[in-house]
C-alpha cells in the first residue's frame, strides 16, 4: 500500500505543523459520518478554538446545499475546525471566502493550477478540486461558534469518483502527476488558515478582498446565478466584474446595470479562468 493510502494520523500532520492554534487539539478517524457533525458535538462540548476534527471516509459527507460530499477512504483530506470568532453573524459568508482563499493559497504550493470559485469552491482545469461547508451557532447577535468544513481531492484518479462526478471532480494528484503527503498538505493548509483568519478577525475582509480577487477564477466570466430566498427562487445572469470589499459577487447585467449577488449558486457559461494571485 502507498504512503498516499495509509491511513491518515495525527504523527502524520504533526511534524510539518507551524500553527499556534489551528491543529494543535486535532482528532483523527479511520471513519466518521461527517467531520462537520463530529467537530460540532466538540463545540457544543466546549472544544477550543482551532480544533481539527479528520476523517479518512465519511459514510455521510455533505456539502453545500444539501448535497452528499464524495469521500472515498485513504486518498483525500477531509478536515473540519472549530472556529470561534468575535464576530456578528452576518460575518458568516465571509468567513468561507477567507478560507476559500487560504485553501487555494494551500494547493498553490504544489501547483498554480487553481482558481476560487465564488463562493465556496476550488477549481483546477474546469473541474472541482476543492469545496468549503461553514455552518454556525450564534447567540442572538454574536457567533458562538463556526464549523469549518474543507474536503480537498488530493490522490483519487478518474474511477475513484462516482460515476456522475467524473466530468466535474480533479484531484491535485491528476494535476501535478504526483502523489501528495496528505499530512503535510493538512499542516500546510491549516498553516494558510491561520494566517488568513487572523487577519480577517483583526483586520476586516476588505484587507483581503484584494488578494481574494487575484485568486478569482470568475473575473470576466459570463454566469448564471440561481438565488433562493425562502420559498421564492430567482435566476440572475451577467458578466462578472469582480468582489466587492463586502464579500458579495459584482455583475453587470444585460441593461448595463450592477447587481450585488450577496448568495446563490453560481453556473459558470463556457469555463474557468485560472488566477495569477500570489499575495
Amino acid at each position: 500500500m502507498s504512503a498516499a493510502a495509509l491511513p491518515l494520523r495525527t504523527d502524520d500532520i504533526a511534524p510539518h505543523l507551524e500553527t499556534v492554534r489551528l491543529g494543535r487539539r486535532l482528532h483523527c478517524f479511520d471513519l466518521l459520518d461527517s467531520t462537520n457533525t463530529r467537530a460540532r458535538e466538540l463545540a457544543e462540548a466546549g472544544a477550543a478554538e482551532g480544533t481539527a476534527v479528520i476523517a479518512d471516509r465519511q459514510s455521510r459527507g455533505r456539502g453545500r446545499l444539501g448535497r452528499s460530499w464524495s469521500s472515498p477512504p485513504a486518498l483525500n483530506l477531509y478536515l473540519s475546525l472549530i472556529l470561534r470568532p468575535p464576530l456578528p453573524p452576518m460575518a458568516a459568508p465571509q468567513i468561507t471566502l477567507v478560507l476559500g482563499l487560504a485553501a487555494a493559497q494551500a494547493v498553490r504550493e504544489w501547483t498554480p493550477e487553481v482558481s476560487i470559485k465564488w463562493p465556496n469552491d476550488l477549481v483546477s482545469r474546469g473541474r472541482k478540486l476543492a469545496g468549503i461547508l461553514t455552518e454556525m451557532a450564534t447567540d442572538e447577535d454574536r457567533i458562538r461558534f463556526v464549523i469549518a468544513g474543507i474536503g480537498v481531492n488530493l490522490n483519487g484518479e478518474a474511477g475513484d469518483f462516482p460515476p456522475e462526478l467524473r466530468d466535474s471532480a480533479i484531484s491535485l494528484r491528476s494535476v501535478t502527476g504526483a502523489s501528495v503527503d496528505r499530512g503535510r498538505f493538512a499542516a500546510r493548509l491549516l498553516h494558510h488558515l491561520e494566517l488568513r483568519y487572523d487577519e480577517f478577525v483583526r483586520d476586516g475582509f476588505a484587507a483581503i478582498a484584494p488578494c481574494w480577487q487575484a485568486y478569482s477564477g470568475l473575473t470576466g466570466a459570463a454566469i448564471v446565478v440561481q438565488s433562493q430566498s425562502g420559498d421564492m427562487s430567482e435566476r440572475i445572469t451577467g458578466t462578472v466584474l469582480g468582489l466587492a470589499d463586502d464579500g458579495s459577487l459584482r455583475l453587470r447585467q444585460a441593461d448595463g446595470s450592477e447587481r450585488r449577488i450577496v448568495a446563490g449558486e453560481v453556473t459558470v457559461v463556457g469555463g474557468y479562468g485560472v488566477a495569477g494571485g500570489s499575495s
